[in-house]
């Protein structure tokens, strides 16, 4: 018998069901991804680029699981607060609570199962898709990768069902030491008004103070670094929290004082039923306001990272290629790209010295940019290395006890040579580097060689044949300058501008789609607690929406005033979440040139997600509030 009247209440309730069964798919199909792309072991073996970013996503997965704790259990909380009064009738008619118990862990064991089942076929399909997608931007090839992937499923399970198992044991302990009565009654508890005074104000106060010290913080991490950052977010944590619980229900009472607005059409019953809801709402309003930040800050974090690539490599760089003894390739590669400038430099080494020669570097001043990480502007132009060079030799990185050693080369020419002459750390570390002129330039026995610096109208425009310089490149500079006692596993790397470009794009491709899939995750699940939150009260709410259609109020003016009054809870939260992101992106100033790039994307998909789910909330309250009429 209770096995039936289970089925039939949870058919009552699938459009809840449903909700809860969507924010558990999202967060069940994006962790088995971030597994899947983090612990195919072979595949990630075989791709260091794989294996570079394979971190990102275990952290991906770690902060989904946290938050999926919270979620999973505030939602099962939600739906055992819907159906009190209903278990507390199976009570009174003479069912057992032990029964009722078991009856609501299989309830809800079932529901995590069926959205386990959904969740990781959501999370196959995904893995394979994003999965491809994001080889084929990093391109790598998929050899070897498998979407459907045993180890991430089973450490999937594994963590969801000691979740559910918890959260229907938890359920269950509940509702065992429960009162019939306590049950039957759940739904005539009235919502208390918090009466106003100076614990109001100082509350206020307190919690803004918290909030613009957490700003302050957060703003300025690189003068406090870590210490900064976890100060900085606990106390912009604890100030909104305060600032909705004292700040919230004033405004709701500013409202209901306004006359003129009160007065118009059916806004005294809307402000009244706000006054009365605020006070229970303040808590889980803070909870989703802090975690808007935390996911549209994810996604805006994510593509900040992927659009400050290009910035990132060009950092302290005047040209886009740098090309040792190019070969007729190479030129062939510059002849299909549009060049605004190319210059030749003539060096020559011995065993253990470079020497430039003074006359070509003279002739052709090369450029030389004044960004660096810690002090970037886009208004910072290039320049020519215009320092004199009057002297006929000099040193970079002059040992000052040594005093046979030629003068140190300037800054200028000395940036120009390390940031823009050396394809990799290797040339400069295990040569010393002189700027000699043709006397001294000639009489060195090494052999000649010379290096190319290219300016291009568009880097990015011909990534596929930089692509195939460097590679080139690599072949010609390994086996001269690659230390011989190195790991044979050990690679060679250029420090180049496509170089550094890659390393940067493997990454932050790994970020985008961590930071974007995690973001939609939190939003998602951070809605519904906001969706269940409203409609726990909705059934408290039914009477007044009842006793004023019998009086003659029309039910599109009901209507009207149940999506004013939704859209006042739904557009706090939204309003201040947005705010901590627009404030805390700045944080991101110390690695990332421009933090707030496009952040118009992350916010834009926050809105369509944060609006979709107040209009199923508007229609499942509608639901319960005005019920259709025979």
């Amino acid at each position: 018998m209770l096995l039936k009247l289970s089925l039939s209440s949870m058919r009552k309730m699938m459009k809840d069901y449903l909700v809860l069964l969507v924010g558990l798919v999202v967060s069940i199909s994006i962790f088995y991804m971030f597994q899947t792309l983090a612990m195919n072991s072979d595949y990630v073996k075989a791709n260091s680029m794989i294996r570079s970013i394979g971190i990102v996503f275990n952290v991906g997965a770690f902060l989904l699981a946290f938050i999926t704790i919270f979620y999973i259990f505030y939602a099962n909380s939600f739906l055992l607060a819907l159906r009190r009064k209903e278990l507390g009738m199976y009570m009174v008619l003479g069912a057992k609570k032990a029964r009722i118990s078991q009856m609501l862990f299989g309830e809800t064991l079932l529901m995590g199962i069926v959205s386990l089942v959904i969740g990781s076929l959501v999370g196959i399909a995904l893995s394979s898709g994003i999965g491809q997608l994001l080889m084929s931007l990093l391109d790598i090839s998929t050899e070897g990768y498998f979407p459907f992937y045993v180890p991430s499923l089973l450490m999937t399970w594994g963590f969801f069902l000691v979740l559910f198992l918890l959260t229907s044991t938890i359920n269950a302990i509940r509702l065992a030491r429960a009162t019939e009565l306590d049950l039957i009654r759940a739904d005539q508890q009235n919502d208390q008004v918090k009466a106003k005074g100076i614990g109001t104000i100082v509350v206020a106060i307190l919690g803004i103070l918290l909030v613009t010290f957490g700003y302050y913080l957060l703003t300025h991490l690189r003068e406090y670094v870590a210490p900064g950052f976890i100060v900085g977010a606990i106390v912009t944590t604890i100030g909104t929290y305060l600032v909705f619980i004292s700040l919230l229900p004033v405004f709701v009472q500013i409202l209901k004082n306004n006359k003129k607005l009160n007065d118009r059409q059916l806004n005294a019953f809307t402000f009244a039923q706000l006054r009365f809801r605020v006070n229970n709402l303040t808590k889980i309003l803070g909870t989703v306001a802090m975690l808007i930040a935390l996911g549209v800050g994810a996604m805006a974090g994510g593509m900040a990272f992927q659009q400050n690539v290009e910035l990132v490599a060009s950092i302290g760089r005047g040209y886009d290629v740098t090309l040792q003894d190019p070969d007729h390739e190479d030129f062939q590669a510059l002849a299909t790209m549009q060049v605004l400038e190319q210059n030749e430099y003539r060096y020559k080494k011995d065993g253990k010295t470079i020497y430039y020669l003074k006359d070509d570097l003279l002739a052709h001043p090369p450029l030389i940019s004044a960004n660096t990480m810690e002090s970037y502007s886009p208004e910072n132009s290039l320049k020519r290395a215009s320092q004199p060079l009057t002297e006929k030799a000099y040193i970079m990185y002059r040992d000052e006890d040594d005093k046979q050693q030629p003068k140190e080369l300037p800054e200028e020419w000395s940036q120009a040579i390390s940031r823009e002459f050396m394809s990799s750390y290797q040339m400069e570390r295990s040569h010393d580097v002189q700027v000699v002129d043709p006397s001294i330039y000639n009489q060195v026995k090494g052999s000649e060689h010379k290096v190319v610096l290219v300016k291009l109208d568009e880097f990015v425009k011909y990534k596929e044949q930089l692509k195939a310089m460097d590679a080139r490149q690599k072949e010609l500079l390994k086996p001269e300058y690659m230390d011989k006692d190195a790991d044979k596993d050990e690679e060679f790397s250029l420090e180049t501008k496509y170089s550094v470009y890659e390393q940067a794009y493997v990454f932050t491709s790994g970020t985008l789609f961590m930071g974007f899939f995690l973001g939609v995750a939190f939003l998602s699940m951070m809605a519904s607690c906001l969706m269940f939150k409203i409609l726990s009260g909705a059934t408290r709410d039914k009477d007044r929406y009842s006793m004023l259609r019998k009086i003659g109020v029309r039910k599109e003016m009901l209507v009207g005033s149940i999506y004013k009054e939704l859209f006042i809870v739904f557009i706090f939260p939204a309003v201040i979440g947005l705010l901590h992101v627009l404030i805390g992106m700045e944080m991101f100033s110390i690695i990332l040139l421009e933090p707030y790039k496009n952040i118009w994307i992350p916010t834009s998909i926050f809105v369509v997600i944060y609006a979709l789910y107040y209009l199923i909330t508007v229609r499942l309250y509608r639901g319960i509030v005005l019920p259709k009429e025979a």
